[in-house]
């Protein structure tokens, strides 16, 4: 007679760590309300905000995009990899998901570079006070995510993760995945909709 295998019975709860899932909740209404005044500030000038959205660069822009999506995927393949054991492998995806997000970096420091050397600043006008703040608030999440990321390369490389011990990747990995899905709200928001 076959025996019968029963799935295994998994959790509802958000993987990692309930702490940085209050933490990504406060951060995401943090930009939720950025996003609420940029859309107010845009209604009651949209001239002005359509002459400079078009002196921005989408290239880069859509680079970044392609960048962070990449390093997104590559996050999830080292949480599965190491959810299998596969620790050597696991390191090697949040290497490559580092690295993503060190050209996300390269890129927007670049465009802010380029702003920065034409006299822009916050003041140069409202649709610059937003995008600088909302971009470059953005750009610290991402190295504050990178920090996290390289932590928990190190920590994979020393095999402190395993099938048995998920909660600190998962958690870091869900903060990365935040910051992700930030930028592609912010992304077609600031650069592309009219």
């Amino acid at each position: 007679m076959a025996e019968l295998t029963l799935p295994s019975h998994r959790s509802t709860a958000p993987p990692g760590d309930l702490a940085i899932w209050v933490f990504i909740l406060a951060e995401l209404l943090a930009f939720g309300v950025f996003f609420a005044a940029y859309a107010f500030g845009r209604a009651h000038n949209v001239a002005l905000f359509n002459e400079m959205q078009a002196t921005l660069d989408r290239q880069a822009g859509a680079i970044n995009t392609v960048l962070l999506i990449t390093a997104s995927a590559c996050v999830a393949r080292a949480v599965e990899a190491v959810g299998r054991a596969r620790q050597v492998s696991g390191a090697r995806w949040l290497l490559a998901g580092i690295l993503c997000g060190g050209g996300f970096l390269v890129v927007k420091g670049a465009e802010y570079a380029e702003k920065f050397s034409a006299g822009i600043n916050l003041s140069t006008n409202t649709f610059y006070m937003f995008y600088l703040s909302l971009t470059f608030f953005h750009f610290m999440h991402v190295i504050l995510g990178l920090v996290i990321l390289t932590a928990l390369w190190f920590k994979t490389r020393q095999g402190a993760y395993g099938p048995a011990d998920m909660n600190g990747i998962e958690s870091g990995a869900a903060y990365w995945h935040m910051v992700d899905l930030v930028w592609i709200v912010l992304f077609p928001l600031v650069y592309v909709m009219r």
